[in-house]
């Protein structure tokens, strides 16, 4: 498990899902313009691929979180721009919400001598 490849592709259920949506909230963006926003947000640290971006996207829009329409990026190229919808916005806020508190659990479990306020 100490392999980059492998690490890059650990996240857990639903961490992608949850980044696109708060990539959304702050603006819409077409695919590529997400993948480089995740990227540049976490330092370099997270490399979203296209074969997880576009399957996550197919998911959020037919879940009705995210809305799609054609439009022309700024290399003038034909790109489906993605929306948050307020259901999205409700799903986003319930699932960061959850992922704090299982973010407290697993530090609690990991540095069991620290308490967390």
């Amino acid at each position: 498990m100490t392999n980059s490849k492998q690490e890059a592709r650990d996240l857990f259920p639903g961490a992608l899902e949850m980044m696109i949506l708060e990539s959304l909230r702050r603006q819409p963006a077409h695919g590529y313009a997400l993948v480089q926003h995740i990227q540049q947000r976490s330092n370099n640290l997270l490399q979203v691929e296209e074969g997880s971006l576009y399957p996550a996207l197919q998911r959020l829009l037919k879940e009705k979180l995210v809305k799609a329409e054609w439009g022309i990026s700024a290399t003038n190229r034909r790109v489906r721009i993605y929306q948050i919808t307020a259901a999205g916005m409700k799903h986003l806020e319930r699932e960061k919400s959850s992922f704090e508190q299982m973010f407290e659990g697993i530090a609690l479990v990991l540095n069991p001598g620290k308490a967390i306020s």
